[in-house]
């Protein structure tokens, strides 16, 4: 898919990977619709676009809410139609770690991390195939891949996308939808940088590592999904050391 002239609604765009990634699809050329529910940020992403000579508007949503969710989709459809959807907002269990946290403090975990992906890509696909097809990313992580013994709600969540995402890979051929996601190791953004400053203030040892991922590095590689038309339905693995592709089979069913 050519990314210049589309229209990108983006999660989470407020800060970190979603800013980083709509300020990225914002210089190749798409307008984009910032949705977070850090007013403030948002606002703030979307100044930085226009700056730079992009297009793009802010939609207050909270993801694990329907009307939300269809608000921000309906948005991107009155800014010109909807042909790239980022199902990006995410949070981390935090402190304390399960199993000590509250069944309030896991469970918006998978709300957030997992149920708002397949609502928003729910809400999406119809408006997509009407249109003649998009693109769908999602934020998984490599904590999806393997096991993830310091927020194992978080590798629970995650490993649902990678599963939901490989799961949709026949709508490449069904609907003209492509369905990817990218499995990132720890990124350098403002919401794990708080992650590890409360776990040194509850006197959890740092699970970051020496060297962590640039925001820019994940906007890098959802750009390459976006597109590689002959990507769908597979988990695109980012590491400092480079990116590979995990398992790009299509599922049964789908055609390359």
């Amino acid at each position: 898919m050519e990314i210049r002239g589309k229209v990108a609604v983006i999660t989470g765009a407020g800060s970190g990977i979603g800013r980083a990634t709509a300020m990225r699809l914002a210089n190749d050329g798409a307008s984009i619709v910032v949705a977070d529910v850090d007013e403030a940020g948002g606002a703030e992403t979307v100044q930085m676009i226009q700056k730079d000579g992009g297009r793009a508007m802010f939609v207050r949503a909270d993801v694990t809410k329907e009307a939300d969710a269809r608000k921000m989709i309906d948005a991107a459809v009155q800014f010109g139609g909807l042909d790239i959807l980022y199902n990006n907002a995410g949070v981390g269990t935090g402190v304390p770690p399960f199993p000590e946290a509250a069944l309030e403090q896991w469970r918006r975990v998978i709300d957030i991390d997992l149920t708002a992906v397949i609502m928003g890509t729910w809400i999406a696909a119809p408006i997509m195939q009407k249109r003649g097809g998009g693109a769908i990313i999602n934020t998984a992580s490599m904590a999806g891949l393997y096991p993830h013994r310091q927020d194992p709600i978080y590798g629970a969540a995650k490993a649902g996308v990678v599963n939901f995402t490989h799961s949709c890979a026949p709508w490449a051929s069904e609907k003209k939808i492509r369905v990817n996601c990218v499995c990132p190791g720890i990124v350098d953004t403002p919401m794990v940088r708080r992650g590890l400053e409360a776990a040194s203030k509850a006197g959890i040892k740092s699970w970051a590592p020496s060297k962590m991922l640039n925001a820019d590095d994940i906007a890098d590689a959802v750009a390459h999904l976006i597109r590689d038309d002959s990507l769908f339905g597979c988990s695109l693995e980012v590491r400092p050391t480079g990116r590979h592709i995990v398992d790009p089979r299509p599922a049964p069913g789908s055609k390359r």
